[in-house]
């Protein structure tokens, strides 16, 4: 195996390191050394965060204590904590965490704007509305609400997407249609909870706050099959992404078939969007910011899909761990943190973008 190292500049004119691998066979390929270790920091930041996270609680645990539980010498309470309790809440976190910032990046490269978020776009609020209309009318337990959120998520997916359709699909109609059906979701979620008696209105908005309490595997599994299908199909169809980024016209002359892909990656965004949404209700901010922090990091053009996802599993941990241990004994729904922080980030990259004179 022999490797190449060159340095390039990226449209942003920021140098980087790209390494030129050859393997025996004659096979070649490019791995950007910034990307990598960015890669391997965010997994590091996120397996940390939620090794934090396992021993935060009433029964507080060392981290030398949680990871000796997890290869299987703690004590058996330590067992049973770690292992039923908290385990499944971080796995909830991560999966979370990794699928908005995998459907953030790829609406963000399809719509070519900083604001082509599911949060703007109106995915979450179908969802909300989805789990609002089981809960209120319905009555339903926890996987109906599930349900009810992950279909709410994927109807208002198709709706954006038809409605937003005129001979293809131009960026800014996409955010415009989406933002006003984001608007008229909101409309229609707060109705509902005016016609919830208190028992149901109190159990709505709590869901709509978005947390990652008393999550157990049953909360697990379908989210790890989910993402486990579509996460890599996803990086599978990354050149093309980032082929579409130039342009329709620039992606179809490099042979990509625009609209086949743009379907099969907005389906693949909407459906880990929902299934998000339906396991911890609708978190806001983490598939706006996650892609493009990560971005700044790795200093690399296109989707950088999987530095999304690793910075939306770490961002979401993190907040959590700040939600449970930042305010004493009282313990905020990890949305709460995630409003908090993306708003601020929202207001830096509007001043940002202006000073810059792209808005």
């Amino acid at each position: 195996m022999k490797a190449l190292k060159t340095r390039t500049k990226d449209g942003t004119g920021a140098v980087r390191s790209v390494r030129a691998v050859r393997t025996a066979g004659g096979l070649s390929f490019r791995v950007d050394v910034r990307a990598l270790v960015v890669i391997v920091v965010l997994a590091a930041v996120a397996a940390g965060a939620g090794i934090v996270l396992i021993g935060s609680g009433d029964y507080a645990m060392t981290p030398g204590e949680v990871v000796s539980t997890l290869f299987g010498h703690g004590t058996f309470q330590q067992e049973f904590i770690v292992t039923d309790l908290r385990l499944p809440r971080v796995f909830v976190g991560l999966l979370v965490g990794a699928a908005l910032g995998v459907g953030g990046a790829v609406f963000q490269t399809i719509s070519r704007n900083p604001l082509g978020s599911p949060d703007v776009l109106g995915f979450g609020q179908g969802a909300t509305v989805g789990a609002l209309t089981v809960i209120v009318l319905f009555e339903g337990g926890a996987a109906a609400v599930a349900g009810g959120a992950g279909v709410g998520g994927l109807v208002t997916g198709i709706v954006v997407y038809l409605l937003a359709w005129k001979r293809g699909m131009h960026g800014y109609r996409l955010v415009l249609v989406g933002i006003g059906s984001a608007a008229m979701l909101t409309a229609a979620a707060q109705y509902l909870i005016t016609k919830a008696n208190l028992v149901d209105a109190t159990r709505a908005v709590v869901w709509m706050t978005g947390s990652l309490d008393g999550r157990d595997w049953a909360q697990v599994w379908p989210l790890l099959v989910v993402c486990g299908l579509l996460i890599p199909l996803v990086l599978g169809h990354g050149r093309a992404l980032r082929m579409m980024e130039m342009g329709d016209d620039a992606a179809y002359a490099l042979g990509v078939r625009v609209e086949r892909t743009r379907l099969v990656l907005m389906g693949c965004a909407v459906m880990l969007v929902a299934v998000a949404t339906a396991a911890a209700g609708p978190i806001t901010f983490v598939s706006l910011s996650a892609p493009q922090l990560a971005r700044r990091l790795t200093r690399s053009p296109g989707p950088n899909l999987a530095p999304a996802a690793l910075m939306g599993a770490a961002l979401l941990l993190v907040a959590d761990w700040i939600a449970m241990d930042a305010f004493g004994d009282r313990q905020l729904p990890v949305g709460v943190v995630t409003g908090v922080l993306g708003g601020c980030y929202l207001l830096w990259l509007l001043v940002s973008e202006r000073r810059a004179g792209r808005i």
